[in-house]
């Protein structure tokens, strides 16, 4: 018989934390903290496996209702508590629990179990008449919205209401009286919303609460926030049922969210925030902006104590920072939930390391805690420190980083804007899980309330979106579409800019500079370094980008463009004239213009990457692409007729009829690569000599040079054959006269699917294989790379892509394709080196992918090797542990 209901409690516990897959992450943790002996209120936990079912049939078998019966039954007897008991009734809460961490994004029912009947009795029990009716308006608010679906604030809107009506300005300040009248006003809207009563049978309350937790595994919410974070559809969620413990029993009572250690910045430092006299919700929902943790010490000194001390056990036994949750009710404390603390880009790295040097984790533990996210994130701008700010607001620095954006109010308005291109900051005065899509659009997040574990915060630092919450002198008019701050008015589309780490609010836009890698983040690198075995070069074109390169860790040049060196404003004139030239000497005369320029290149990039290999991909893309557009030759040809200017139009037709000709209806499969170094061989030995005399020169000096010149576009052996030996018989010209010997290597892009279909026949003359993994996914597709956008995402909306082949690699036809390259090329030579240049080299499942498959080294933008490091680190140890 299937176990479909495991409890937990002092003595009485069924599961342990290995088990999240099954209890989610929550009821695991539940359980195993339990274990510990750690003061947890008991409860029980519904498998995933039975919301699995729930779902796809809409309803569970007869043997889940039954466990559930029982578990109701062993929680009665535990607390001498009877569930809807008219005289001293037991309350529950009702909690998903996913197998990983989705704050905010699942339903949560509190104090189930109360009905007309049984808060009468709470109130005599507790001789407490306001703590009574405060619950029971709570339950019949979070009741409708979860379960029922009535709009919460239709429930807030009567609170408002009623402080209004009273003079008071918080919620606390409301009397049993007033309570009172507002459960009955919950109950009445819920009658003319939903045509029924307010259920008061607490079991059938409990499973229409159990089946509405079930069902939040499937809002929109929840959906966005796992295609965000590659979250598995098909998980499910678990379901908690706790015993109630309360917050709201006066000043000796509170409630509160803390962490093991700075979220943000990852300071070995107790950190969190609570509330007296609330209830959990009151926190995360932002609703009062809270305490800071440390100050409970003075108000309630010894379940502060208690608690630090059981943090400290906590994060001890599971070896990371830990995420919890707790209520103390009248002096005594209860923990609520443990979970691994999601934390910034920062805080991760800093942590990781940290419990290196502690002793806690060792370095591949480190290594794999934090991804690549996490270091894309620190890479991120911040405020250039020499700009003037106007700073208007303060708020709380929630997640670090700066954005700069136009203001918005809604996350509707952030998608929206998003989709045209456009940066916002999203302006709300507390977000909601249903903002999740805008937030994930927008550059960044403020908020009027909620403190430094809201929704905003917690959501914003797991994103690595730069966030600022409880802003409390911002003022929002959301039907003028403004906020008002300080004498400030900013109207949506105003440009503000937000800096996260100190919690500023800053008029108009603001210069933002680059992010440094720091000391801990260079620490685990290195670790990485130590353990990967995929190597990791850079895609460079000039000096500057090569020595950033290097500095971040690059191994060498796995891809420089020469074509990118023939578009500055004092050789573009050369080029022009080289492809209007109509004979070979006329070429040769305007490439011996270029030949200086092209060596001077070569001698900063070389020197950059003084004693690494530097592939030089020789000219590639069409020669029309270096030419005026025709309709700005045309336009300038109106206005030299106009003039009269005879001269001059007889050299723009000229240059007319000349881009004409050279005009191709599929540039991109047209005369470009090796195709152009074989029609105009002068064009590759201009570029060969000006790489081998740059070699020359640097060698004279003593430096160490390693160059590797990369044929582009061979699809038949041939072409390889014919354009090798052009670049050989410069290469040894220029050794002659230089009287050095440079050890150089000649090799080609592997982008065509003809090209590794045929790898072995081109390896025979081939010294490497790069595959252009751009190219390839290109010519695989039949996708044209500039014009996808026009539908790939519709593509991806309709379920035909998962991803955009040319962001992830698709590993099931051009990776395909890419195996068959490799096995066939080293058929031939066994140890044929072979790279990814292409942009998925700084992808990480692409890097993944590429080691898995025998790839030497991937190459990648400079900005993106740090990623490439700690992912082919991080593959090293999968594909050990897989052995």
């Amino acid at each position: 018989m299937s176990k479909f209901v495991y409890f937990f409690g002092k003595d009485v516990t069924d599961g342990k934390s290995s088990m999240k897959d099954l209890l989610g992450g929550k009821g695991a943790n539940l359980a195993e903290m339990a274990n510990l002996g750690v003061p947890v209120p008991p409860g029980f936990t519904i498998t995933t496996e039975v919301c699995v079912l729930y779902l796809k049939e809409e309803k569970y078998p007869d043997e889940v209702l039954r466990q559930v019966e029982e578990a109701i039954d062993k929680l009665e007897t535990l607390n001498d508590k009877k569930l809807g008991d008219p005289k001293d009734p037991l309350l529950v809460s009702v909690r998903s629990g996913a197998r990983v961490s989705m704050p905010g994004m699942m339903d949560t029912v509190l104090n189930l179990g109360l009905t007309d009947k049984s808060v009468i009795g709470l109130a005599n029990k507790v001789n407490d008449e306001r703590f009574a009716y405060d619950c029971y308006r709570r339950f019949i608010a979070m009741f409708g919205d979860v379960v029922l679906g009535v709009e919460f604030r239709k429930f807030d809107s009567l609170i408002e209401d009623k402080k209004k009506e009273l003079g008071v300005k918080s919620d606390t300040d409301l009397d049993s009286k007033a309570l009172k009248e507002l459960a009955e006003r919950f109950k009445e809207i819920i009658k003319l919303e939903k045509g029924f009563e307010f259920p008061q049978d607490p079991k059938v309350q409990l499973q229409m609460a159990i089946n509405a937790v079930f069902d939040s595994w499937n809002n929109q919410r929840a959906i966005t926030y796992r295609k965000l974070n590659n979250i598995d559809d098909s998980w499910g969620t678990a379901v908690n049922v706790q015993t109630m413990v309360y917050g709201n029993r006066g000043n000796t009572s509170g409630t509160g969210v803390a962490f093991t250690r700075n979220p943000s910045t990852g300071e070995k430092k107790f950190f969190g925030e609570y509330l007296i006299n609330a209830q959990g919700e009151d926190v995360v929902a932002g609703i009062r902006t809270p305490d800071f943790i440390n100050t409970l010490e003075d108000k309630i000194p010894e379940a502060y104590a208690q608690l630090v001390d059981i943090c400290q056990k906590l994060e001890a036994h599971f070896k990371d920072m830990q995420d919890i949750e707790f209520t103390i009710q009248e002096g005594k404390l209860y923990m609520l939930q443990t979970r691994t603390g999601k934390r910034t880009a920062a805080a991760a790295v800093k942590i990781a390391t940290d419990m290196v040097e502690e002793g806690l984790i060792d370095k591949e533990t480190a290594v794999k805690r934090v991804n690549a996210e996490h270091i894309d994130l620190l890479l991120h701008p911040r405020i250039d420190p020499t700009v003037k700010l106007e700073v208007i607001a303060k708020g709380l620095p929630a997640s670090p980083g700066a954005a700069v954006g136009k203001v918005v109010f809604t996350a509707e308005s952030a998608e929206e804007m998003a989709e045209l291109g456009e940066k916002t900051i999203l302006v709300r005065t507390e977000t909601s899980p249903e903002d999740i899509g805008g937030m994930a659009a927008a550059q960044g997040v403020l908020t009027v309330r909620g403190g430094m574990t809201s929704h905003a915060a917690v959501v914003g630092r797991g994103m690595g979106k730069p966030c600022v919450v409880g802003c409390g002198e911002i003022s929002i008019d959301i039907k003028s579409s403004l906020f008002m701050v300080n004498g400030f008015t900013i109207k949506e589309h105003d440009y503000i800019t937000i800096d996260g780490s100190i919690g500023s609010v800053i008029i108009g836009k603001v210069d933002l500079i680059d992010a440094e890698i720091n000391e801990d983040l260079k620490k685990l690198l290195i670790w990485a370094d130590e353990i990967r075995t995929l190597g990791v070069r850079t895609n460079a074109d000039n000096p500057a980008d090569a020595a950033l390169a290097r500095e971040l860790g690059a191994e060498g040049i796995g891809l420089c463009r020469t074509e990118h060196m023939f578009f500055g404003e004092d050789r573009i004139p050369a080029v022009r004239e080289m492809i209007m030239a109509e004979d070979e000497k006329s070429r040769k005369k305007a490439l011996k213009k270029l030949l200086p320029m092209q060596k001077e290149d070569f001698l900063g990039i070389f020197r950059s990457m003084e004693g690494l290999p530097v592939t030089i991909r020789l000219l590639d893309p069409p020669l029309h692409e270096f030419l005026p557009d025709k309709e700005e030759l045309d336009e300038k040809l109106r206005e030299l007729e106009a003039s009269g200017d005879c001269g001059k139009i007889d050299e723009v037709k000229k240059v007319i009829q000349r881009v004409v000709s050279l005009k191709e209806l599929n540039p991109m499969l047209g005369h470009r690569g090796c195709r152009l170094g074989i029609t105009y061989p002068e064009i590759y030995n201009m570029q060969v000599r000006a790489i081998m005399e740059a070699a020359c020169e640097l060698t004279a000096e003593g430096l160490k040079v390693i160059p590797e010149i990369m044929i582009p576009l061979v699809g038949l052996v041939k072409e390889l054959t014919l354009t090798k030996e052009e670049v050989c018989k410069t290469a040894e010209t220029v050794m002659a006269e230089k009287g050095m010997k440079i050890d150089y290597k000649v090799g080609t892009m592997i982008e065509l699917p003809r090209a590794a279909i045929v790898a072995d026949q081109i390896a025979q003359e081939a010294d490497f294989f790069s595959f252009g993994t751009n190219d390839l996914t290109q010519t695989t597709f039949g996708f044209s790379r500039d014009d996808v956008s026009k539908f790939v995402p519709i593509y991806q909306k309709a379920g035909i892509l998962e991803h955009d082949p040319f962001a992830v690699l698709d590993q099931e036809g051009v990776g395909e394709i890419m195996k068959i390259g490799i096995q066939k090329g080293r058929s031939v030579k066994p140890k044929l080196k072979m790279g990814i240049c292409g942009e998925h080299g700084g992808e990480p499942r692409s890097i993944a992918f590429a080691h898995k498959i025998g790839i030497d080294y991937v190459s990648c933008s400079p900005y993106r090797v740090p990623i490439a490091r700690l992912v082919a680190a991080q593959s090293t140890m999968e594909m050990r542990n897989a052995k």
